[in-house]
């Protein structure tokens, strides 16, 4: 039988960074990456960006008609990646806190693993708030309760490739976080259904454009809530986390 065709593409949400997004957009194109871009409601001034950005041929643009957070922009783009032939998406946002160049080197990486989702090691400059810097190793002290496992790193960083068939798998079997506690919760899920994760170091800034969406008093009610409903998860999972942890020890 034919080994199945390896076709990744770029899946970009984007929220009125209509100041950044051009320069993402040229340094994934010289890279040679095919794009999707998803309007998660912008202004005006970003849609026009974004549709002048979509007179490229490599570059496919999706629309939501009002704001409904990243990770539904996330799922529109990786549902949309699915129907057009892709098998893998990176994620990588719009704001340019991702270092870019690192594209190919996670593609290159999810070739090799193919069932795995590659995520970034986020490695932090001094742009980074004191405050998230901290938060985010709360939210990893979480995730290890949640997985019985240290094998997810960093959930946080949104830098990462989808194998689409099994990440729409969950996606379309049940909700996950629709706002910025969906890069967490899916690869919590991801994880309890057995999907295995590569981790690469790459350099992360605050941000290019000065614009961030994150709202410390809503965002942090939501991941609460998130991590609230992740551990009564773990628990019901427990016997089969528990009989996870004894079979890699016994095999390690």
């Amino acid at each position: 039988m034919a080994e199945p065709v390896f076709a990744p593409c770029v899946v970009i949400p984007v929220y009125n960074h209509e100041h950044a997004i051009g320069t993402v957009v040229g340094a994934i194109r010289e890279q040679g990456m095919p794009m999707v871009l998803v309007d998660d409601g912008s202004s005006q001034a970003c849609a026009d960006v974004l549709q002048r950005l979509s007179t490229a041929p490599d570059v496919t643009l999706v629309r939501h008609e009002r704001n409904r957070g990243k990770g539904a922009a996330v799922a529109t783009g990786l549902r949309t990646a699915r129907e057009r032939g892709y098998t893998h998406a990176v994620q990588i946002d719009a704001d340019g806190q991702h270092t870019v160049s690192d594209v190919r080197r996670f593609v290159e990486e999810a070739r090799q693993h193919p069932d795995a989702v590659v995520c970034g090691r986020p490695i932090f400059d001094a742009s980074i708030p004191r405050s998230r810097y901290y938060g985010r190793y709360l939210t990893h002290s979480l995730v290890w309760l949640e997985t019985l496992s240290f094998e997810l790193v960093d959930t946080m960083c949104g830098f990462r490739v989808y194998p689409l068939a099994r990440t729409l798998a969950l996606l379309d079997g049940r909700r996950v976080g629709a706002r910025m506690d969906f890069d967490t919760d899916v690869l919590v899920r991801l994880h309890w259904r057995g999907v295995r994760t590569r981790w690469l170091a790459t350099a992360v800034r605050y941000p290019l454009d000065g614009v961030s969406h994150y709202r410390m008093f809503r965002d942090n009610v939501r991941m609460t809530s998130l991590h609230t409903r992740l551990l009564l998860g773990m628990l019901g999972r427990l016997p089969l986390l528990l009989w996870r942890k004894v079979s890699s020890g016994a095999n390690a």
